[in-house]
C-alpha cells in the first residue's frame, strides 16, 4: 500500500515541477518552492527503491510496519498539499475566465489582476512552507530506512492493461454432496429433532472460509427444499446484528416490495400476519451476535408459522448457535475438504486457459500448494486465482517457498494465502481492494458505485481522463477473477448493474492490513465510543449508530479522514445535522462523503454553507434525503467534485446557479427526484466531463438551460431523461442538442410535458418535427416517449435503431396510428399505454413493406425465407385507460399469411380496450405464447371464456391465462382453486367473510353459534360473471376446543364479497380491524395479482 501511495505522489510532483510564470519574477519564492519540491521527489525516489522488500518484511517485523506507517502518513500529507495547490489554481482559473467574460472596464481588470497576483504569491509561499515541514519528516524516515538494510529493486511501475476473460462459475462446488443430503433431510423431515419445538433452529458451524455459506446456498436452492416450503427467505446478517434491518428484510421478502413501516413492534406484528399458516424456511447467514435479547422478539414473531417451518443459520461460534436456540442434534459441524477435493477446486481456477501439457508440468507443485490450504475452500479459491496469473514453473515454486506461510496473525490458517495473493497485486489494485475495508462487514454494493469511490481516491489515475470508469471496471474484474469479490447478482430492475460482497474473512484480512488507516465507529448500548488514540491519523472512516448515543463528536478527532461513510439505516441520527457545519469545517481532507439517508426522519433539510470548505471533495452522496429542498451556492466552489448523487431527493426544486463551475463533475445523478426538480441552471453545458446526467429539465425561462446546452456533453452515457419538451418552441434547439453524437447513451426517455408534469396545449404544436430533431445515437437500447401529442410517430431515425430492445409509448393522447415497430430486429419488450386515440392496429404496424406483402408464397421457398415482423418480441402490453376508439386489430389476409409475426412472443397483456372485437389469428395461434392477460375488455373476455368462448380452442394451448383478474386453469374443468387455512371461532365470523355458506352438514353447538369442530362445510365457486360452477367440500380441521381451521377457496371469498359489497368495500374490509382473526387471508389477497 505504501508503494502505491508514494508512486501516486511522485507522479503528481513531476507534473507540478514547472513553476507558474506569474511568480517567476519573484526569484526567491520560485527558487524556494522549486528546491522544496526537488527534495521531496529525491526522498521519495530513494525510498521507493526499497519499498517492495519493506512491504514483504513488515508481515513479520513490527518495526518495519511502524516505519511504513510513518512513510504513508507523510505521503498522504504531501498528497493533501499538492491537491490543495491544484484546487486553488483551478478555482483561480475559473474565476479569471468568468471575470474576463463579464467585460469589465480596464481599471477594474487591472485591480483584478493585482488581486490575483497577490493571492497566487501567498498560496505558493504557503505551499513551500508546508513542503519544508514535510522534508524534515522525510529526513528522519530516510535515516531510519538505512537501519533495516532493505534490498534494492528496479522501479518498474506496472501500468498493465488487465486480462479480460469470462468470469469463472462460482456455483460449481466440490466435496459437499453428503453434507447437502444430510441437511436437506433435516430441513424437510416431518419429525424434527428439535425437542418438540415448533420452530427448530438448525446451525451450520465451522471456521471462516470453510464453506458454510456455500453449503447453505446449495441446500436453500435444492429442489426438495423448494417444493417443501411455502416461502424461503435468505438474510445476510453479519455484524453488527441489526434486528430492525433483518425484520424489514423478512417482511419485504413476503411483500415483494420495500416496506415503509417504522418501529420494531409494527414490523414484527406484520411479520406475524404474513407467516401465519405458511411453512417457512428462514436462512440467517453469518450470525455473530451473542446477545440473546436481540433475537428473541424476532423469533417470537416467527413462531406463528406452520409446523414444519425451519430456521437455518451459519456461524463460526457454537455459543451463538446455542443462543439462537439450536439443540445438539441440530448442530451441524462442517469439516474441511479432503486434499483431492481442495486440489480440484484450486486447479480448476489455476489451470484456466492452459493446455493439458502446461497443466501436467505444474501438477506436482500445485498439489503441494493445495496441501497448504488445509482443506479450506476459500483458501483454494484465492490461491487458484493467484496461480492463474503465474505462467512458469519457477513462479509456482516461489509461491510454495514464500515466507508468507510463516506469518503469525489471527485466522492464521487462511491469512497466508490472502497475504500471498494481496502482495502479488499491482500497486493500483492493492489500493482498490484495501479501500474496501471501509465498508461494514457483509455490505452489498453496486459495482459502478464502487468504481466512483475508487475514482474519488485517485486510484484510477495514470490514464486519459475519460477512461477512468473503464479502467475501474478492468480493475474490478481482475479482483473478481482473483476471488476477492463474490456473490454476484443482477439488480432487480437492471440486470446490467452488478452487485457484490466480500467474504467476511477477506474483510477481516483487509481490516488487519488497514488497522491504522481505517476506523469504524460503532456504538453499542448507548455508550460513547472508547477510541484507540493511535488511529487518530486514520484516513478512512465509517460511522454506524446502533443506539441513540453521542457518537458524532468523536468524528472530529479524525481530522485526516479522506473518506467518511455515515450509515443512517439503524437509528435516528438527527443530531448529526447539528454537527454538519463543524464536520465540514474540521474534516477538510475529505475526498468522499456519504450522507445518503436510510430513514425518512433522518433526512437532511439543509446543507450548510460550510460544505464549500471541503476543497478536496470528489464524491458527495445525498441520496434519499427527501426533505432536502436546496443546495448552497458554496457547493459550486468544489471544483474537484466528480460525483454528486441526488437520487430520491423528492423535495429538491433546483440546483445551485453556479453548477457550471464544477468543471470536473462526471456523474450528476439527479433522476428519480419525483418531479420536484423544476429546471437546470445555465452553465450545465460547461460540464464537458459529464458522463451521467439522469434528468434534464427544459423550461421556457431564458434564465435556465435549453436543449442546446446538451451539445458539448458528448461523453454522456447510460440513461438520459429529457422532461418539459412541451416548452420547446424552436425545433432548432433540439437539433443543437446533437443527441446522435452521444455514443454512450443506452436509454433515452422523452417527456413532452411542460415543467412539473403539467400538460400544455400540445395539439397546437408539431411534436413530430421535434421528435425527428431529437435523433438519438444508433446504439440506443431503450426508448420511452411520454405525453407526445401528434397523431402519428413518423421519426425516420426510429427504424434505424437496430439495437433497440425496449420501447414504451405512454399517454400519447392524440396518437391515432402506431409506427411500424415490427421492423426493429432487436425489440424484445413493447409497452403502449395510458391514453391515446388509436382506432386500429393495422398491417402497417408490422413494418412489412408492400413488396413483401405482395410477394407470392411459393412452396419451393424454405421456411427461413419467410418475412418476419417483430422477430425478437417477447413481451407486449396494451395498458390503456378506457381506450374507446380501438375496435380492430387487423388480421392478415390470405396473401399475407407467409409473414411470420412475433415468433418469440411469451406474454401479451390487453387492458381497458372495451371495444376491441378480437385478437388476430397470428396471436391466437402463436405457439410460443405462455401468458395471456385480458382485463376490462368485455368483448375479448367473452370470446376467450373457458370452453364456451368463440376463441377458447384457439388459446387453450396457452399455459397461463388470466381473464379479469381470474386465473384460468386450462387442464381443469373449473376455475383454479387456491387452498388456504384461516382461523374462525364463531359462525358469524365465517358468514361475514364468505357471505353465503351452503351447509349440508353445518351445525351450531350453542347460542353464540360456535362452530362445531366436526362439521363439514360446502362452498360454491363462482366464475368471473357470478355464475355458479358447482359445489365442492372442504374439511374443517380443529386445533383447539375453541378454534379450528377452515380450508377456504381464495377466489370464492374475494368474488362473494365483491358481488355483495363491491370491489371498493372489499378493499375497505381488508383494512378493517374487525377482521384481525383472518388477517393472514386478507394479506394473502393483497400480496397477489388478484386484487
Amino acid at each position: 500500500m505504501a508503494k502505491s501511495i508514494v508512486s501516486a505522489v511522485l507522479e503528481k510532483l513531476s507534473s507540478l515541477l514547472m513553476i507558474p510564470g506569474e511568480i517567476k519574477h519573484n526569484f526567491e519564492l520560485a527558487l524556494a518552492l522549486e528546491e522544496e519540491m526537488g527534495k521531496v521527489i529525491a526522498h521519495f525516489q530513494d525510498i521507493q527503491s526499497v519499498l517492495q522488500d519493506a512491504e514483504s518484511k513488515q508481515v513479520k517485523d513490527a518495526n518495519v510496519r511502524n516505519w511504513l506507517k510513518k512513510l504513508k502518513d507523510v505521503a498522504y500529507d504531501v498528497d493533501d498539499v499538492l491537491d490543495e495547490w491544484n484546487s486553488e489554481k483551478l478555482k483561480s482559473q475559473i474565476e479569471k475566465e468568468q471575470k474576463e467574460a463579464r467585460n469589465f472596464p480596464l481599471l477594474k481588470k487591472m485591480r483584478n489582476s493585482i488581486s490575483s497576483f497577490t493571492f497566487q504569491t501567498i498560496l505558493y509561499y504557503k505551499i513551500a512552507s508546508k513542503l519544508n515541514g514535510v522534508n524534515e519528516q522525510l529526513d528522519t524516515i530516510a535515516t531510519e530506512k538505512d537501519r533495516y538494510k532493505f534490498g534494492l529493486e528496479k522501479v518498474v511501475e506496472e501500468p498493465r492493461r488487465l486480462i479480460t476473460a469470462s468470469f469463472i462459475d462460482d456455483e460449481e462446488v466440490y466435496g459437499r454432496c453428503q453434507e447437502t443430503k444430510i441437511l436437506v433431510n433435516m430441513l424437510v423431515a416431518e419429525n424434527s429433532s428439535g425437542g418438540g419445538l415448533k420452530l427448530p433452529v438448525i446451525s451450520i458451524m465451522g471456521m471462516g472460509g470453510i464453506g458454510k455459506t456455500t453449503l447453505a446456498q446449495l441446500v436453500y436452492n435444492h429442489s426438495d427444499v423448494e417444493c417443501h416450503f411455502d416461502k424461503r427467505i435468505w438474510i445476510c446478517v453479519s455484524d453488527p446484528f441489526n434486528e430492525i434491518r433483518i425484520a424489514k428484510e423478512i417482511l419485504e421478502a413476503f411483500k415483494g416490495e420495500s416496506s415503509n413501516l417504522v418501529g420494531k413492534d409494527n414490523i414484527l406484528q406484520e411479520i406475524r400476519s404474513h407467516v401465519s399458516g405458511k411453512k417457512v424456511l428462514l436462512v440467517l447467514d453469518d450470525v455473530w451476535s451473542e446477545d440473546a435479547t436481540r433475537w428473541e422478539q424476532l423469533k417470537t414473531s416467527l413462531k406463528h408459522c406452520s409446523p414444519g417451518s425451519r430456521i437455518l443459520i451459519t456461524t463460526r461460534n457454537e455459543k451463538v448457535a446455542i443462543i439462537m436456540g439450536t439443540t445438539s442434534p441440530n448442530l451441524f459441524l462442517l469439516n474441511t475438504l479432503s486434499l483431492e477435493e481442495c486440489w480440484s477446486l484450486l486447479s480448476r481456477r489455476a489451470y484456466y486457459g492452459r493446455t493439458r501439457e502446461e497443466s501436467e508440468n505444474l501438477d506436482d507443485i500445485g498439489r503441494k500448494i493445495a496441501e497448504k490450504c488445509q482443506g479450506l475452500p476459500l483458501a483454494a479459491k484465492i490461491l487458484g486465482g493467484l496461480l492463474r496469473f503465474k505462467r512458469t514453473r519457477e513462479q509456482w515454486q516461489n509461491v510454495l517457498d514464500s515466507e508468507m506461510w510463516d506469518i503469525e496473525e489471527a485466522e492464521q490458517d487462511l491469512f497466508p494465502p490472502l497475504f500471498l495473493s494481496y502482495y502479488e497485486l499491482p500497486s493500483a489494485l492493492k489500493q482498490c481492494i484495501s479501500y474496501c475495508a471501509v465498508f461494514p462487514k457483509g455490505m452489498i454494493l453496486r459495482k459502478d458505485e464502487l468504481i466512483k469511490l475508487w475514482m474519488a481516491q485517485d486510484y484510477l489515475k495514470g490514464v486519459r481522463c475519460e477512461e477512468m470508469e473503464i479502467v475501474g471496471e478492468e480493475y474490478f474484474d481482475e479482483l473478481h477473477m482473483r476471488s476477492f469479490f463474490q456473490d454476484f447478482r443482477g439488480d432487480e430492475l437492471d440486470s446490467d448493474i452488478i452487485k457484490y460482497k466480500m467474504h467476511d474473512l477477506i474483510h477481516d484480512f483487509l481490516l488487519v492490513l488497514m488497522k491504522t488507516e481505517c476506523v469504524m465507529l460503532v456504538n453499542h448500548d448507548s455508550e460513547e465510543l472508547k477510541l484507540d488514540l493511535s488511529c487518530e491519523r486514520a484516513r478512512y472512516g465509517t460511522l454506524i449508530r446502533k443506539e441513540a448515543a453521542p457518537t458524532e463528536p468523536n468524528i472530529f478527532r479524525f481530522r485526516k479522514l479522506r473518506s467518511l461513510l455515515i450509515d443512517s439505516s439503524y437509528h435516528d441520527t438527527s443530531s448529526l445535522r447539528l454537527y454538519l457545519p463543524r464536520l465540514f469545517d474540521q474534516l477538510t481532507c475529505l475526498r468522499t462523503l456519504n450522507l445518503s439517508n436510510g430513514l425518512f426522519r433522518n433526512s437532511i433539510e439543509e446543507l450548510p454553507d460550510e460544505i464549500g470548505k471541503l476543497v478536496h471533495l470528489r464524491y458527495l452522496n445525498l441520496k434519499n434525503n427527501k426533505k432536502l429542498k436546496e443546495l448552497p451556492e458554496s457547493l459550486c466552489g468544489l471544483c474537484n467534485l466528480q460525483t454528486l448523487n441526488l437520487k430520491w431527493c423528492d423535495s429538491l426544486k433546483e440546483l445551485p446557479c453556479g453548477i457550471g463551475k464544477i468543471i470536473n463533475l462526471r456523474h450528476l445523478e439527479n433522476d428519480q427526484t419525483n418531479l420536484s426538480l423544476m429546471a437546470i441552471p445555465k452553465g450545465i453545458g460547461r460540464l464537458t466531463n459529464l458522463q451521467t446526467l439522469g434528468l434534464f429539465v427544459v423550461t421556457s425561462n431564458s434564465d435556465t438551460s435549453s436543449l442546446g446546452d446538451l451539445q458539448n456533453l458528448i461523453h454522456l452515457r447510460g440513461l438520459l431523461k429529457i422532461s418539459g419538451l412541451g416548452a420547446v418552441c424552436d425545433v432548432t434547439e433540439a437539433e443543437k442538442a446533437e443527441l446522435e453524437n452521444k455514443k454512450g447513451l443506452r436509454t433515452l426517455i422523452l417527456d413532452f410535458t411542460i415543467s412539473k408534469g403539467l400538460m400544455s396545449n400540445r395539439w397546437q404544436r408539431d411534436d413530430g418535427r421535434l421528435l425527428e430533431a431529437l435523433r438519438p445515437p444508433p446504439y440506443l437500447e431503450e426508448l420511452e416517449i411520454w405525453w407526445y401529442s401528434s397523431p402519428t410517430i413518423s421519426a425516420n431515425w426510429m427504424m434505424g435503431l437496430t439495437k433497440l430492445s425496449h420501447v414504451s409509448l405512454g399517454y400519447c393522447l392524440h396518437l391515432k396510428s402506431l409506427p411500424p415497430l415490427g421492423k426493429l430486429p432487436s425489440l424484445e419488450s413493447l409497452y403502449i399505454g395510458g391514453r391515446s386515440r388509436v382506432e386500429k392496429v393495422s398491417v402497417e404496424f408490422l413494418g412489412v413493406e408492400r413488396e413483401e406483402i405482395l410477394a407470392p408464397s411459393s412452396s419451393l421457398e424454405s421456411p427461413s425465407s419467410s418475412v418476419i415482423a417483430f422477430p425478437s418480441l417477447k413481451h407486449f402490453e396494451f395498458e390503456f385507460f378506457d381506450l374507446e376508439e380501438w375496435e380492430d386489430w387487423v388480421p392478415l389476409t390470405s396473401r399475407e399469411e407467409h409473414i411470420s409475426i412475433m415468433p418469440r412472443l411469451c406474454s401479451l397483456t390487453i387492458n381497458s380496450c372495451p371495444k376491441l372485437k378480437a385478437l388476430p389469428c397470428y396471436v391466437l395461434h402463436n405457439t410460443s405464447l405462455k401468458q395471456l392477460n385480458i382485463s376490462q375488455s368485455p368483448i375479448l373476455s367473452e370470446r376467450c371464456r373457458k370452453e364456451t368462448g368463440e376463441d377458447w380452442l384457439k388459446i387453450s394451448h396457452i399455459p397461463s391465462i388470466m381473464i379479469d383478474s381470474v386465473r384460468i386453469q386450462v387442464n381443469c374443468s373449473s376455475v383454479e382453486e387456491f387452498g388456504l387455512f384461516v382461523k374462525f371461532e364463531f359462525q358469524s365470523e365465517l358468514m361475514c367473510i364468505t357471505g353465503e355458506v351452503y351447509t349440508s352438514d353445518f351445525q351450531a353447538c350453542d347460542d353464540e353459534k360456535r362452530l362445531d369442530r366436526n362439521c363439514v362445510l360446502r362452498q360454491v365457486t363462482w366464475d368471473a360473471t357470478g355464475k355458479k360452477e358447482g359445489d365442492w367440500s372442504m374439511l374443517c380441521l380443529f386445533v383447539s376446543q375453541d378454534f379450528f381451521l377452515v380450508e377456504v377457496d381464495k377466489f370464492v371469498v374475494q368474488r362473494v364479497i365483491e358481488r355483495r359489497c363491491g370491489r371498493s368495500s372489499f378493499l375497505e374490509l381488508v383494512n378493517s380491524a374487525l377482521y384481525v382473526k383472518y388477517f393472514s387471508l386478507i394479506t394473502y389477497f393483497l400480496s397477489s395479482s388478484y386484487v
